[in-house]
């Protein structure tokens, strides 16, 4: 009897933990984006944008919705630090892709970092969040125009989104960031990474 009322306890009242990965190229905004996230799903008050410099490394983040607990990894985004990126891939049940709308210029190179990221098998089934960031800025494409550009046919066996945002105001993060958790919920890779870790005896 005690083990059927503490199953429907931490059914209940446990919250589900996700770790989603924050990646893009240096100087698209996924640090501005995780101190915003801060500030929209916590009590914590984000850095603001004027404070935040280059990450070198990892910076983290726990915020929590609804039920749902999510840590973020942000990772640095400048070519050296991109080889890093992949010792985070096993444990991810999804990825945030931040994508600089306001600077074309660098658009094939936000292609070429996606399509290595896609085609990694230690992210298979991993849903995919990309986000054409800066729409405050004058010249910001839309989310429609980088998915046309960016053309990722990896993206056809996954759940994805393409969602136009601003870091720096905050527009569009919440619809975005909801998608991401109902999606993550009901994901094959997430029911994947409970089982593994159920059999490593992680509960």
């Amino acid at each position: 009897m005690f083990s059927l009322f503490y199953g429907l306890w931490k059914y209940i009242f446990s919250k589900t933990e996700f770790h989603v990965l924050i990646l893009g190229i240096d100087k698209a905004g996924k640090t501005t984006l995780l101190e915003k996230l801060k500030s929209l799903y916590s009590n914590f008050e984000g850095l603001p944008p004027d404070r935040i410099v280059p990450t070198v490394g990892l910076n983290i983040g726990r915020t929590e919705v609804s039920n749902t607990k999510l840590v973020f990894w942000d990772l640095g985004g400048q070519v050296g630090l991109r080889t890093i990126w992949e010792k985070y891939y096993e444990e991810a049940h999804a990825v945030i892709y931040v994508i600089d709308a306001a600077c074309p210029s660098r658009f094939e190179d936000s292609k070429s970092a996606i399509e290595k990221i896609l085609r990694h098998e230690d992210l298979a089934g991993a849903p995919v969040l990309i986000l054409a960031n800066k729409q405050d800025l004058p010249g910001a494409v839309s989310a429609e125009e980088v998915a046309r550009y960016l053309d990722l046919k990896e993206l056809d066996d996954r759940h994805y989104l393409f969602e136009s945002v601003s870091a720096y105001e905050g527009i569009g993060i919440k619809a975005a960031i909801d998608w991401l958790v109902a999606t993550m919920e009901r994901s094959k890779r997430a029911e994947m990474l409970r089982v593994r870790a159920g059999m490593n005896g992680t509960f």
